[in-house]
């Protein structure tokens, strides 16, 4: 079994070999410090895509200071996590992936909203994102309008 840590790299070496939603429960519980997202995506069988670099323009937000944000964060706060992150992206490319969901036609970023705005302020084009997807149909349409960018994907069903 690879080694954990939260890393991009280790996301894809636990991908490799099966064990991605592994990678994803011991982040979520650990640095990513969201167990009760961990709990909520144990509750019914998804499928899960191996990490890709995706565009970010196609990826939604759902946490920050403004007005309208499903989950509201301190400014103050948010604008100085989200300068370290800058910094740390800028000295380390290995940063955890983005968690998005995919429902209806729509991506929501329900981990990472941090990392999305560093990478967003440092002008990224492409970003590391796991893709997670409950539904049958919805994971048809993501392969119909998407496939191209998870054709070298990892993609388990737990």
């Amino acid at each position: 079994m690879t080694e954990y840590s939260a890393a991009l790299s280790s996301a894809q070496s636990y991908a490799a070999e099966g064990e991605l939603d592994t990678w994803i429960h011991l982040y979520l519980n650990r640095e990513g410090r969201n167990p009760a997202f961990s709990d909520g995506l144990k509750l019914t069988e998804r499928y899960y895509f191996s990490p890709v670099w995706f565009p970010l323009r196609f990826i939604r937000r759902c946490a920050g200071p403004e007005p309208g944000m499903k989950y509201r964060i301190d400014k103050d706060w948010w604008i100085s996590h989200v300068s370290d992150l800058e910094k740390s992206i800028q000295n380390d490319t290995d940063m955890p992936p983005l968690f998005v969901s995919y429902v209806n036609g729509d991506f929501e970023l329900n981990d990472g909203n941090h990392r999305y705005q560093a990478y967003q302020n440092l002008g990224a084009v492409n970003v590391p994102v796991i893709f997670w997807i409950t539904e049958k149909a919805d994971y048809e349409s993501f392969l119909a309008g998407y496939g191209d960018y998870v054709k070298d994907c990892v993609i388990i069903r737990k």
